[in-house]
């Protein structure tokens, strides 16, 4: 499956190499995208199978959505400016919503497709063609499944993350329609190519809402889980001279996050004191979560009553 971020090379590589990693992921993604759709309409004009067309749109589909992340990774590399003063990380989760919206509408279109192949059957041609082409695809995808791969452990990046789990489903449905143009010529039964076609349609429809969902939830500020906040209540309490935090706030935004919390402290320290306290906790908190804005305020502890919720 897909790496997972690897925090020391995260912490040990600069700002500038990783948005250079970000443009190859993306731009690879963009080649191998509009690769895949000139030789699968050359196979589906071939074939007539209603399975490659599902594959054709779906690397359709993935070339739109590689311009997408294209355009709105650079996006959110902007740095903050007088009109976006957190910056631009949530032109991520924009850009997800479009296409979660392009895929859903796509797999409506195949299903309605395969439905009618199902009344009117027709046998998928030069499958020898189609089973190759759809050989050569898989290899593509796998190769840029390496690349992305080595991006994402670099990076962390989600967006290249999640587009690199798209390519495991790519490869699934590859792998779907080989067996489509295979199984219709053994069984000799027609009806094969366009139930593979509903079933394809169906995984669509599922990473349409996968992405829509992980947009929703960035959009909407949906705070982190339940195990990384209290991961960040520990890190702020370990010092010794805090004695709780309150009001934890945290959010995402693209590559981006933010977390803010008030630090209960002893109210005799003077304001110096505190404020190289907090610093500290500050910089830790950024070490275990890379890319990360953190704002703490400092409270006197006892000063004021804390409502149980701000305590969650």
């Amino acid at each position: 499956m897909i790496s997972s971020p690897d925090k020391a090379l995260i912490k040990s590589i600069d700002k500038n190499k990783k948005e250079q990693l970000l443009k190859l992921a993306t731009n690879a993604s963009v080649v191998v995208a509009l690769i895949l759709v000139v030789i699968k309409a050359i196979a589906w004009a071939k074939t007539g199978s209603v399975a490659m067309l599902g594959s054709l749109l779906d690397s359709v589909l993935d070339a739109a959505a590689a311009f997408i992340n294209m355009y709105f990774i650079r996006s959110a590399m902007q740095p903050a400016d007088a009109e976006h003063r957190f910056g631009h990380g949530k032109a991520e989760p924009i850009g997800g919503m479009f296409q979660a919206m392009i895929i859903g509408g796509s797999a409506v279109f195949l299903m309605a497709e395969s439905v009618r192949r199902l009344i009117n059957p027709e046998f998928p041609v030069n499958t020898e063609l189609g089973i190759s082409i759809m050989l050569v695809s898989s290899a593509m995808v796998a190769v840029l499944v390496l690349i992305q791969r080595y991006v994402v452990k670099r990076t962390g990046s989600v967006i290249v993350a999640g587009d690199a789990l798209h390519g495991f489903g790519d490869i699934a449905i590859n792998l779907g329609v080989i067996l489509a143009l295979v199984l219709s010529g053994l069984l000799n039964s027609p009806l094969i190519d366009p139930v593979i076609a509903i079933v394809l349609a169906c995984v669509l429809i599922r990473g349409a809402w996968s992405i829509g969902k992980n947009a929703i939830e960035q959009l909407m500020d949906t705070e982190f889980s339940e195990e990384e906040r209290e991961h960040i209540r520990t890190l702020a309490k370990q010092h010794a001279r805090v004695n709780d935090i309150h009001d934890l706030r945290t959010r995402r935004a693209g590559l981006s996050a933010f977390i803010q919390f008030h630090l209960e402290m002893d109210g005799e320290m003077n304001l110096n004191q505190a404020h190289a306290i907090a610093d500290e906790i500050e910089q830790l908190i950024q070490q275990e979560f890379p890319n990360t804005e953190v704002l703490i305020h400092q409270d006197p502890q006892g000063i004021e009553e804390v409502d149980p919720f701000l305590r969650s």
